[in-house]
C-alpha cells in the first residue's frame, strides 16, 4: 500500500558544498531534491569578499550536472576585517543573501572567525540598516565552558547582547541543538529564526558514544541529551514559522572522519527528505512538513516559495539509500538513521 505527499519544492537553508572534486560529487545529491540552498562560506581560504563569493557561485554552477536546476544562495564569512561597504554592495547586487558569523575556533574551518565582537559592530549595524540576515553558529569557544553548554552560554553572553545592541538585525540561529535555543527563539520577535538539522532530530549524544564511538554521528554543534532532541522535534513539527530546515549537510571523506582527530559533520543531503517524512509522520505532523521544509525559510529570507514540487512516497518496502557517495577525494558516508525508512522523494 502506497501513500504520497506532494509539497512545494524544499530549500536547504544551511549547506556545505566544499569545493573542487568534493563539490562535484556532492552537489547533485542536494540538487536532486532542493531548489535552493544557503551556501556556507567556510572554505580554505574562506569566502570573505563579494568577488570571492561570485567566483565560488560560478564554480558551483559549473559543477551542476546538465538537466538539474539549482540556485546557490551565497553568503560571506564575517571576519574582524570585513568591510561594511563591500557587504552592502554585494547585497544590493543580489549576490549574497546573508553573512555568516563563526566564533573563532567553533567548528570546521572557523579559525578566521570573530573573537572580538566589538570589531564587527559596524558590519552588523550596516546589515540591520539594509535588512541583510546574519547566520550564526551559536557556540562560545571558551575553554572553561563544557562543550554541551556552549549553545546556551552563547545565547546569554553573545547573541542576546548583539541583538539588543543592534535593533532590527535579522538573525538566524543555525542548527540549534537545545531546548534553550528553542525557547529563546519562541520568546523573541519576528527578526529571529532558527534552522534545525535532520540529524539533530534523530540522534542524541548517546547515539555517538554508547556501545563504542560512532564517528559518522559526530557533528558540531554536538548532539545533546534526549530532552533537547525532543524539544527540537516539537519545534520542527509545530508549523511555527520561525523554525525551518537547514541540513548542515557536511561532507568529509571517510579517512578524515575516522582519523585520530576526526572531522565534525554528518552528510545528509542524499536522504534528508525521506528521513523528514518519517519523522513528521511518526510525530503525527505530515501536514506541517511543507511549512518546515518549503515555506518558513523563504518567508524569513523574503524570497518566494518555489513554484515546483517534490513528491514523497511511502511503500511497504524499506528504501535502500547508498552507504557512500564516491568522490575523487575519497568516499563520503551517507548518514544512517539506524532504522528502516519507507519513504522516497522524487
Amino acid at each position: 500500500m502506497t501513500q504520497s505527499l506532494t509539497i512545494a519544492r524544499p530549500d536547504d537553508w544551511h549547506l556545505h558544498l566544499r569545493d573542487g572534486a568534493m563539490l562535484t560529487a556532492v552537489l547533485p545529491e542536494t540538487a536532486r531534491h532542493f531548489a535552493r540552498a544557503i551556501i556556507m562560506p567556510n572554505l580554505v581560504p574562506p569566502v570573505v569578499t563579494a568577488a570571492q563569493a561570485a567566483t565560488y557561485r560560478d564554480r558551483i554552477l559549473a559543477a551542476l550536472p546538465d538537466g538539474m536546476v539549482f540556485e546557490p544562495l551565497m553568503t560571506l564569512y564575517l571576519t574582524e576585517e570585513t568591510d561594511p561597504a563591500d557587504v552592502a554592495e554585494a547585497h544590493a547586487s543580489g549576490l549574497i543573501k546573508a553573512v555568516k558569523l563563526y566564533p573563532a575556533g567553533a567548528t570546521t574551518n572557523s579559525a578566521s572567525g570573530v573573537a572580538d565582537f566589538d570589531k564587527v559592530r559596524g558590519v552588523l549595524e550596516k546589515m540591520a540598516e539594509i535588512g541583510l540576515p546574519l547566520c550564526v553558529h551559536g557556540e562560545v569557544t571558551d575553554a572553561d565552558v563544557d562543550i554541551f553548554d556552549r549553545e546556551a552560554v552563547f545565547i546569554d553572553r553573545v547573541l542576546d547582547p548583539i541583538r539588543k545592541a543592534t535593533p532590527g538585525l535579522r538573525v538566524i540561529m543555525e542548527h540549534i541543538t537545545t531546548s534553550d535555543g528553542v525557547d529563546y527563539v519562541k520568546s523573541n520577535d519576528s527578526d529571529l529564526g532558527a534552522t534545525i538539522t535532520t540529524h539533530h532530530l534523530i540522534i542524541n549524544r548517546n547515539h555517538i558514544l554508547v556501545g563504542g564511538i560512532k564517528p559518522h554521528y559526530y557533528c558540531l554543534p554536538v548532539a545533546k541529551r534526549e530532552e533537547h532532541r525532543l524539544a527540537l522535534r516539537a519545534a520542527a513539527t509545530s508549523g511555527d514559522a520561525r523554525f525551518f530546515l537547514g541540513t548542515d549537510s557536511a561532507p568529509h571523506t571517510d579517512p578524515n572522519k575516522l582519523s585520530a582527530c576526526g572531522c565534525a559533520g554528518c552528510f545528509t543531503a542524499t536522504n534528508t527528505m525521506p528521513l523528514l517524512a518519517h519523522i513528521f509522520e511518526e510525530d503525527g505532523a505530515l501536514d506541517k512538513l511543507e511549512a518546515f521544509a518549503s515555506r518558513n525559510g523563504p518567508v524569513f529570507y523574503g524570497l518566494p516559495v518555489n513554484n515546483t514540487t517534490l513528491t514523497l512516497t511511502k511503500s511497504d518496502i524499506a528504501t535502500l539509500f547508498p552507504n557512500q557517495i564516491t568522490s575523487d577525494d575519497g568516499p563520503v558516508t551517507v548518514f544512517d538513521p539506524g532504522y528502516p525508512i519507507y519513504w522516497t522523494a522524487s
